[in-house]
């Protein structure tokens, strides 16, 4: 699975068809890359358990059935203001639809990534992925 292809199709959908795909995938690998150069789910969930306390909507996304929301400040709480700006920079948008589109994508490229539940339950639950998540650390 490229989970990078599939957050770049998200991010086109919700933030404009206009949007270059490899653009768009360059601007996810600097936001939410990992070292090879894939979307870094372990991290992502890092930080948003570690940030934000968003454990409950994480639990929602890496498992099967609806997806809770997060706002665009907590996008921007959890990842950074300079990551959101950098990030909006990249694809021309300004910071506030960038955080408000990446709150609409990042639950569901979570939820992609861990489709029927096999990430959670790979690694444990959410406490065993946050233990997988800061092994990188």
């Amino acid at each position: 699975m490229d989970l990078l292809q599939i957050g770049a199709q998200l991010v086109q959908s919700k933030l404009g068809e206009n949007l270059d795909v490899d653009t768009i995938k360059n601007a996810l690998t600097s936001l939410i890359g990992g070292a090879d150069g894939n979307i870094d789910i372990a991290g992502l969930a890092q930080n948003f358990l570690s940030n934000g306390g968003l454990q409950s909507q994480l639990s929602s996304w890496l498992g099967d059935g609806s997806n809770e929301s997060i706002s665009a400040s907590q996008v921007v709480d959890i990842l950074g203001s300079d990551k959101v700006q950098g990030f909006a920079s990249a694809l021309g948008l300004g910071e506030s639809d960038a955080a408000e589109g990446l709150s609409d994508v990042l639950p569901q490229l979570v939820d992609k990534a861990s489709s029927g539940g096999n990430l959670l339950d790979s690694v444990g639950g959410v406490d065993g992925l946050a233990s997988l998540a800061k092994s990188f650390f």
